[in-house]
């Protein structure tokens, strides 16, 4: 069989902390949201698409009327707004529920005008060193499988496990191509057009990919969503075994919190 685990750096030997951290990083496309949600849904824990964080802060900003590309303005707003992830409350397929200030907001989170809007919110620097605060906080208070581009690097740099997902662009290009043809048909793009876009993406996205030194490469080219969350599943058993700790079964649905 082929081995899926390329590299793994600097295995640290410590014992997990109370509320475990899962950092899940990878391009666009390796499946980063796919993967997290079954693998929280398996421990029973919050899974947290830090993405959605900088689509509430967009939305937001847009319904206060404040420009997109007011850098001061958007950190101030960062600052003061509550933005919140938790387990899904509503049974309309999403992976988790996102409030602001107490307001449920996901159904306003992939408007095309946030979609238009969001990079150059995320783009600000005081933003981000905003939003990673309260992601951090909530990292605090619960067991969570976070995913993004440089959780293990930045986010959570102290995260008891991180994996980051690799996958490769031609592989990509043809999940994400065979998702449009099902979903537009003979509307679809061509695959060169899909594989060009995906390529142009890893090319913007360069800087934040940049796997942590002591993150376990995973290539999942060959393995179905199922296969690389079983995977992930292994390594945590492996980091709780040598802490003294043991994988509670999915029935259970109980791991430290």
């Amino acid at each position: 069989m082929r081995e899926h685990h390329l590299r793994e750096h600097h295995l640290r030997e410590h014992h997990l902390r109370e509320h475990p951290r899962i950092a899940i990083d990878g391009p666009a496309g390796v499946g980063k949201s796919t993967i997290g949600e079954r693998v929280a849904r398996r421990l029973a824990c919050l899974y947290v698409d830090t993405g959605a964080f900088y689509r509430a802060l967009t939305g937001l900003a847009l319904r206060q009327g404040i420009n997109v590309d007011d850098a001061a303005a958007l950190a101030t707003l960062a600052e003061h707004a509550d933005i919140r992830i938790i387990p899904p409350t509503v049974s309309d397929g999403r992976q988790y529920t996102v409030l602001v200030d107490g307001a449920d907001i996901t159904a306003d989170l992939r408007t095309p005008a946030v979609e238009a809007a969001v990079s150059r919110v995320s783009a600000a620097p005081a933003v981000r060193v905003a939003l990673i605060a309260q992601m951090r906080r909530m990292a605090d208070d619960h067991t969570v499988v976070m995913v993004g581009r440089d959780i293990g690097t930045v986010v959570l740099p102290d995260a008891d496990l991180k994996i980051y997902l690799m996958t490769s662009i031609e592989e990509r290009a043809r999940r994400r191509h065979g998702d449009l043809v099902a979903q537009l048909g003979a509307a679809s793009p061509p695959f060169e057009a899909v594989h060009d876009d995906i390529a142009r993406r890893d090319a913007t996205d360069q800087a934040q990919m940049r796997p942590a030194p002591d993150a376990i490469m995973l290539h999942n080219d060959h393995l179905e969503p199922e296969q690389t969350v079983e995977h992930i599943l292994r390594y945590l058993r492996e980091r709780l075994e040598r802490s003294g700790k043991v994988l509670a079964s999915e029935d259970q649905r109980e791991v430290p919190r």
